[in-house]
């Protein structure tokens, strides 16, 4: 089973880090309105506002932001942005490929935005559909705790599970889009704590990168995932 590549411990550490100065907390009212406007604020009934309030609460946001950002998209406030979302293809420096998830309310600033950093520290922005056929959409399930990858294996036999790992108290469970809701309810009663459960662009294949050169690819994503518009930056790194 694959460990968890460099990138990914970056983004779990870079997640704590960006919690502490509420940028998390941006992003995720930006997804909860995004869902409630698309699908209604009955989580119930709502799959996608289900999962970003899930996230939320992992994440401890509190629930008046929650509440107010439902009601944003819901137009119960008058004031919700109509964010729309949109995914780019490109290259990070050194041909690796990166998928770039966006949810805004101003598509050309964000094209803008995303023209500058992949002109600027080397990359190259793509057209549609150059780089997603490298990969596939999957639910992945993180979770804080200790258990091996063969323990999660058996306790997950009865799931639709294509990948798991475990490093440094930290799990994935990679598995069929379906199967989201199910697996992470699973992982919770195994007794782990649930950071994230999301559907990801997943890599298909992974290319190695030297280690002299993964500066500046780390510098790239890290740039992309700044950007107030995006919400999420995946790459095809191959695993540590």
């Amino acid at each position: 089973m694959a460990g968890h590549n460099k990138w990914s411990k970056i983004k779990h550490k870079k997640a704590k880090e960006d919690a502490k100065k509420g940028k998390v907390f941006t992003k995720l009212i930006r997804e909860i309105t995004a869902a409630a406007r698309e699908g209604g604020g009955d989580p119930a009934g709502n799959a996608r506002l289900r999962l970003a309030l899930e996230k939320a609460k992992s994440s401890n946001m509190g629930q008046e932001n929650v509440t107010r950002a439902i009601k944003k998209g819901t137009g119960e406030l008058g004031d919700g942005a109509a964010y729309v979302a949109s995914t780019y293809e490109g290259y990070a420096p050194h041909g690796v490929a990166v998928m770039v998830d966006t949810l805004s309310d101003n598509k050309n600033r964000t094209i803008s935005d995303l023209r500058h950093i992949f002109s600027k520290l080397g990359g190259t922005l793509a057209e549609s559909g150059a780089v997603a056929w490298m990969f596939e959409r999957k639910g992945v399930v993180k979770a804080q705790g200790s258990m091996s990858e063969d323990e999660l294996l058996e306790a997950l036999l009865d799931y639709d599970i294509d990948d798991v790992s475990s490093s440094e108290d930290l799990v994935s469970v990679t598995c069929a889009v379906a199967e989201l809701a199910k697996v992470r309810k699973a992982v919770e009663d195994l007794g782990l704590t649930i950071e994230d459960a999301a559907i990801e662009w997943v890599a298909k294949n992974t290319t190695e990168i030297d280690s002299d050169k993964e500066d500046s690819v780390y510098k790239f994503l890290d740039a992309l995932d700044d950007l107030d518009d995006v919400q999420n930056v995946y790459a095809n790194i191959a695993e540590d």
